[in-house]
């Protein structure tokens, strides 16, 4: 753990309190995915006093967490604790697990689930840590697993976490959110999120609970579009303005679409909303904002990233993002811009002016009213 790290004072287990609920830990909690945000996850989950399987295909990269206790290809110089057991058998990550954390792409998910079901336990919960809409159905990821894999609790860890920091046991904090059947509300203590909370927790890392997993889903996949939004104004040379509006109306198109697939709108302003937003639209980190400044300097999509085939989640949810609102008749003109500058070939320039030049609205909704607005009316160029 680096200098930064947030470490408190041992202190006494203090006496349980009235009205508060107290929650068993998992015991054994797989994490599906060597990349950096499963190696920091598994991270998360070891400093917490758990026992952190760490899956990833390749044995060589498995073996070298395991001697070195680093991950070179994903996280280098960030050391990780003990408790993590990296290998590239799924069978060994995920019998005998009792929660999964899925962090491996959300384009390959349904893959995923056909080699999971093998191996796991009836009712091991499984958290979503990968973030999207699928493409074609238009179905949020919670939608595929209960379609692949039936019969296990499904939920979601979202926020605003770049993995290093996590990691290296900054404080961060996220959200966990399961659907809360009626014995989960008899007894709070026994639900998988609460559960899977203090099963994460510790001095560093500090969990929410929701019930609102379409919330928090949605502001998971919308936020990965309003980044590339956010960086293609930044690479074409707008500055902190732009890119806080373009924050604050990413989150009413985040609200407009979880409202309508029946999430609360309240929620898009916690942290795997407002906060995971935030974060991914200031920095370069970002590998969403990354790609949006590449492309606002002038780069085609094959120069960005030097060549590199680097995935973006937030390129393959510009799609299926803009394919279901325009399913369920919902506006969202930030996502709808970068879907066309994407995967229309429109230009990034105008995209943008005729963006500014939509109709003015109101804030808040309830005063509904639209007025033309004036440089729509004139030729740009």
């Amino acid at each position: 753990m680096d200098g930064h790290a947030l470490k408190l004072p041992d202190q006494n287990p203090s006496p349980r309190r009235p009205g508060i609920v107290y929650a068993r830990p998992y015991d054994r909690i797989a994490v599906l995915g060597m990349g950096s945000w499963g190696t920091a996850l598994a991270a998360v989950a070891a400093k917490a006093g758990r026992i952190a399987h760490l899956w990833g295909r390749r044995p060589e990269l498995a073996e070298t967490i395991r001697s070195t206790g680093q991950n070179p290809d994903y996280l280098p110089d960030t050391p990780l604790p003990d408790g993590i057991v990296p290998t590239s058998d799924l069978g060994a990550a995920v019998g005998g697990a009792d929660a999964v954390l899925i962090v491996t792409p959300s384009s390959s998910l349904r893959e995923m689930c056909a080699a999971l079901k093998p191996h796991l336990d009836s009712g091991v919960p499984l958290v979503l840590c990968c973030k999207g809409i699928e493409r074609g159905t238009g179905y949020l990821l919670s939608h595929v697993l209960e379609e692949e894999l039936p019969g296990h609790p499904i939920g979601a860890l979202s926020g605003p976490t770049f993995a290093r920091e996590t990691a290296l046991g900054h404080p961060t904090a996220a959200t966990i959110a399961f659907e809360f059947r009626y014995t989960d509300r008899l007894d709070p203590g026994e639900s998988p999120a609460a559960r899977l909370s203090v099963s994460m927790s510790s001095h560093s890392f500090r969990p929410y609970m929701s019930d609102d997993l379409v919330g928090v889903e949605i502001g998971g996949a919308v936020k990965n579009v309003v980044a590339i939004a956010c960086g293609m104004m930044t690479g074409a040379g707008f500055a902190e303005n732009t890119r806080a509006a373009l924050i604050t109306r990413g989150i009413d198109e985040m609200k407009i679409l979880a409202e309508a697939l029946g999430g609360k709108r309240e929620t898009v302003t916690g942290l795997s909303g407002a906060g995971d937003l935030t974060l991914t639209c200031s920095s370069l980190t970002s590998r969403n904002m990354s790609l949006g400044v590449q492309l606002g300097e002038g780069k085609t999509r094959a120069e960005c990233f030097g060549g590199r085939n680097v995935v973006v989640e937030g390129e393959i949810s510009a799609a299926s993002v803009v394919d279901l609102a325009r399913r369920i008749g919902v506006e969202m003109p930030i996502c709808e811009a970068v879907h066309a500058i994407l995967y229309d070939g429109a230009n990034l320039s105008r995209t943008f002016t005729e963006l500014w030049a939509r109709p003015i609205e109101s804030e808040p909704r309830a005063l509904d009213i639209e007025l033309a607005h004036p440089a729509a009316l004139q030729k740009t160029s």
